[in-house]
């Protein structure tokens, strides 16, 4: 939620005034300075005092020796226990010594908080209370130690102040109360103006306050939890950060780092805060000092509300139907700076472990990442079930080519970088929206621009809409609606066209992803730069479009670029060579689409998508045209676009001049990858994909694609196909170190359970391995395992657990070793029982069982037994979400059934029907929806000779067709083997 407040008279936002505020000073009293001195005396007669009169009195209370076992039988006397507690009391002054050094630097230096002498308590205490008394005199105890002000807290414990303002209530210690006053004092006289700001608000609601505590134990205050605490979501810690930043605080330090905070420092809290430990008008909080009072009042005044709240657009505010695109929370002045780049890099982030090489551009770009993912996964099944069932000339086995290179980076990229979950929270959200306003008979609002911030999502409107459908809410104000992470969470599914398919990213400003909606521009959208960098942008969008989750149906049109895109989804994307020829189809298209729109009754294509042709009509035509258009073609393009918003057509423009006709919106890439729209108020991150990725990408998705003439024989029987990756050795000699059970109940033979909470992950760790043998990058593993992220010394840490439990070699190497390009691979001993079912199935088809019966019949048998169910079949809930990027669950049936196959032809070779059902059987419970099994099943059943029993896998077969029916290879092979069976199904039912 942003927060804006409005001039007295009533002018658009401005800036803060960040001019710095005088600090008050306290004047010295006579107590300060006596107490000052017996601060001073104390610190003496305790630093200098007692090491002097213990060398005095007693000397050197150690052995002048060695010690003697003839020691241990001597007689303790006076002396020995005198120099014993002399050693002691030598300790104790050794540790007060050091508190005193500690807390002398920290008041000095004004920077954070003291350290913590381990084991000192009191000690330090005392040390801070003397410390703090004797600099009093010298200037503000606050100016010293941030927190200093509330140094007695720690001798009440676990104590929970009132209020904000009584944290400053001291209790008891030496010193103690004069101390607090006197930290108090640095930030005091701040606060009339405060409160008389508070009484200019009230019309819109007390302005609060809260006041940052001092740690407890271990713990310390943070934005987060005080967000949590009263702003009921501590993701909204960024808006105290906006309200506050820059400001000078009570010690006469600034904040500049939301997780950079000091005990005693004062925050101004949102409207909306709520909870006991805020103070909202000090002239009427009981509990609150003079001195308090006064802190927060000067420091209300420095904030300079009456010239609003952070920037939101600027003197544009009031233009809001003329496109003018606005970040969903308020901004500093200065966040087109790129402020972004200045604050601590997470776990996952961009700049972390550049070393690994992997192309940061996939991995900034989460929905990208996700869509390019899900697609090639798709067409990796796809391009396996075409094998399978013989829709191309050759087999090429259970397995993907394995990427190397660039193409490896990027697969790795994609792992790393997707957030499929963030794709279907969008989708589920956008199609909720479009069936709530549906059932209200509402129409879907124009949106420019759609933000994803925090994992809130915010839609910004062409104009005021009313009120949106629960769960959503207004935003900022009345072109914003807002749906939070929570509520998106609980959408289920709808039968609904996608209302917004036209939605991609462009870049980030902070944290906050901004997608801009081509097909709603009013107008043409130009982007101008430099060649190469204009190409990374269009590609990254016709990529996104091309591929992303929150669309149906679409049409991209790539125009002077983007030839060897199109195999990333060859039903989207089209290739135009000129723009002569784009002219001339978008002409065509616009006149049919405009007469479409007046036979239906529609105003736009958003009206269409909620009624009865929501899924066969109004898909978007999106235009991406790199190349600049001149002269009349110029014009011409900028009279198609003219109307385009309504019509779904959305068109972006490249342009060498960055003066193009008909542009709304004129954006500008620059060659550090920067997105600029000044007259949308915008400088963003840019989301872009590099040529060199671009090819990468590509190359993973021509390599998934089945090849023809890939290997040679029969694609029915599944008996050729390449090599699987990782063979192991099938006989006596090759027993395992490590042998891992994954097809059904996951099992670890060879290795002791790890203790603790950790085995969970460590299984889930060396699964993912066990199913990539080529290796596995740190980033992957740590993406995969925490999908939320995680900092790279836990995933260290873990990789190294994770080394020790799998143990070594007899030669003395690990077997979880990384090869050069830093991935971790397993060692050969290191084995699992999917590894050994290919080996069988190869072995039996392509190695010593091809020119043997006997051993074809015996490993195709033995590795049918290996089949004890589904992948990792007692996963627990919640985890191994990674598997949702694999194919294995579509490579695991199709090898049960090959070996299936195989088993039963083996059979029926020497007449044994029944043995060939049985195999068949077994392979139907893995593989239950695979046609060839049935067919196979039809025909081993016929061979029996029992009608009767055809009959029924007839009608078994018929069932589990459902309403799809029978395939037309199974009903032809049924005619031949059953002509009766359409009229029996009946009589068997």
């Amino acid at each position: 939620m942003a927060r804006t407040t409005s001039s007295s008279t009533g002018g658009p936002s401005a800036p803060r005034n960040r001019t710095p505020q005088p600090l008050p000073r306290r004047r010295r009293t006579f107590g300060d300075f006596v107490k000052a001195f017996l601060a001073f005396v104390a610190l003496a007669a305790l630093v200098f005092g007692v090491p002097g009169a213990l060398a005095y009195a007693v000397g050197w209370p150690l052995p002048g020796g060695a010690p003697s076992l003839d020691w241990l039988q001597q007689e303790i006397t006076v002396g020995t226990f005198i120099n014993v507690l002399t050693v002691v009391v030598w300790l104790a002054w050794a540790q007060f010594t050091a508190c005193v050094l500690v807390e002398v630097k920290a008041a000095l230096s004004g920077v954070g908080m003291p350290g913590r002498v381990p084991g000192a308590g009191g000690s330090q205490l005392l040390a801070r209370q003397l410390v703090a008394a004797l600099l009093l005199v010298g200037a503000t105890a606050a100016s010293f130690a941030p927190g200093l002000s509330q140094f007695g807290q720690s001798l009440e414990g676990n104590q929970k102040p009132a209020s904000a303002a009584s944290a400053q209530q001291t209790p008891g210690g030496l010193f103690g109360q004069e101390q607090a006053g006197s930290a108090a004092s640095a930030v005091a006289e701040q606060a009339e103006q405060a409160a008389a700001q508070a009484g200019s608000n009230a019309k819109d609601g007390d302005t609060k306050y809260y006041r940052i505590q001092p740690p407890e134990g271990r713990h310390h205050d943070s934005m987060w939890e005080i967000a949590e605490r009263h702003l009921g979501d501590g993701r909204r810690y960024k808006e105290i950060y906006q309200l506050n930043k820059d400001r000078e605080q009570p010690d006469g330090s600034r904040l500049s780092e939301a997780s950079l905070i000091r005990p005693g420092w004062i925050m101004e809290m949102p409207a909306d805060a709520h909870g006991g430990e805020l103070v909202e008008m000090p002239d009427e909080a009981p509990k609150v000092s003079q001195d308090v009072k006064e802190q927060i009042s000067d420091y209300a005044k420095s904030g300079d509300h009456q010239q609003g709240g952070g920037q939101q657009g600027g003197g544009q505010q009031g233009d809001r139907d003329t496109a003018h695109i606005t970040i969903p929370e308020q901004r500093p002045s200065d966040a087109g700076k790129g402020q972004g780049q200045q604050e601590t890099p997470v776990a996952g982030s961009q700049s972390e472990e550049s070393s690994f090489g992997l192309p940061e551009a996939l991995i900034g770009a989460p929905l990208l990442a996700a869509g390019l993912l899900g697609a090639l996964g798709r067409r990796r099944r796809h391009a396996l079930w075409q094998s399978a069932m013989g829709a191309v000339g050759g087999r090429r086995g259970m397995e993907p080519p394995t990427p190397t290179g660039g193409a490896a980076d990027v697969q790795d990229a994609l792992l790393v970088g997707a957030d499929p979950e963030g794709v279907r929270l969008l989708d589920l959200s956008l199609r909720g929206l479009a069936a709530a306003l549906a059932e209200e008979s509402r129409a879907l609002p124009t949106v420019y621009a759609a933000w994803l911030s925090n994992g809130d999502l915010h839609l910004q409107l062409a104009q005021p809409a009313g009120r949106p459908p629960a769960p959503w809410q207004l935003g900022q104000d009345q072109t914003f609606w807002m749906l939070a992470r929570t509520d998106a969470e609980r959408y289920e599914e709808v039968e609904t066209a996608a209302p917004y398919p036209g939605l991609v990213s462009l870049g980030t400003l902070d944290d906050s992803r901004l997608l801009l909606n081509l097909e709603a521009v009013p107008g043409v959208v130009s982007l101008s730069g430099r060649e190469a960098d204009r190409a990374a942008v269009f590609a990254s969008v016709a990529a996104e479009l091309a591929t992303n989750g929150w669309s149906d149906r679409m049409t991209i049109t790539l125009v002077g670029f983007g030839q060897d895109l199109t195999p990333l989804a060859p039903n989207r994307l089209r290739h135009l060579d000129d723009i002569e020829a784009l002219i001339e189809t978008m002409e065509a298209e616009t006149r049919q689409r405009r007469g479409a729109l007046g036979a239906a009754g529609h105003d736009s294509v958003l009206t269409g998508r909620t009624g009865p042709a929501q899924h066969t009509r109004w898909a978007p035509h999106l235009v991406l045209l790199a190349a600049e258009p001149e002269g009349d073609d110029a014009v011409k393009l900028a009279e198609l676009a003219a109307d385009a918003s309504r019509l779904g057509i959305g068109y972006l423009v490249g342009t060498e001049s960055g003066d193009l006709p008909g542009a709304a919106w004129e954006m500008e890439i620059t060659p550090e990858g920067k997105l600029l729209a000044p007259l949308l108020g915008l400088e963003l991150e840019a989301q872009a994909l590099p040529e060199a990725q671009q090819r990468a990408v590509v190359e993973l998705f021509v390599d998934a694609d089945p090849g023809e003439g890939e290997g040679a024989g029969s694609a029915g029987s599944g008996r050729t196909g390449a090599t699987p990756p990782f063979l192991v050795d099938v006989t006596e000699q090759g027993r395992p170190a490590v042998y891992a059970r994954l097809v059904g109940t996951y099992e670890i033979i060879g290795l002791d359970t790890p203790d603790g909470e950790r085995s969970p992950l460590m299984h889930e760790a060396l699964a993912l391995l066990l199913l990539h043998r080529e290796g596995v990058h740190p980033r992957v593993l740590s993406s995969a395992l925490w999908p939320r992220g995680v900092t790279e010394d836990v995933r260290d840490a873990l990789i190294d657990r994770l080394r020790e439990w799998l143990g070594t070699e007899p030669d003395g190497s690990p077997r979880l070793r990384a090869d050069r390009s830093g991935r971790l691979t397993l060692a050969k001993s290191v084995v699992s029982d999917l590894d050994v079912l290919r080996s069988l199935y190869h072995e039996a088809t392509q190695g010593r069982g091809a020119n043997s019966r006997a051993v074809r019949g015996r490993m195709l048998t033995d590795a049918l037994v290996l089949v004890r169910g589904p992948l990792l079949a007692d996963r627990p809930q919640g985890r191994y979400a990674w598997l949702t990027h694999e194919i294995i669950d579509a490579q695991l049936p199709l090898l049960v059934a090959d070996i299936g196959l195989a088993l039963s032809e083996f059979h029926l070779e020497k007449g044994r029907a029944e043995k060939a059902i049985e195999a068949l059987n077994a392979s139907l419970n893995s593989a239950p929806g695979d046609e060839r099994l049935w067919n196979e099943l039809l025909r081993a059943t016929h061979a029996v000779g029992e009608p009767a029993r055809l009959r029924q896998v007839a009608a078994d077969l018929v069932a589990r067709s459902g309403a799809r029916g029978v395939p037309p290879r199974t009903e032809a092979l049924l005619d031949e083997l059953l002509p009766t069976w359409r009229s029996g199904l009946t009589a068997v039912g």
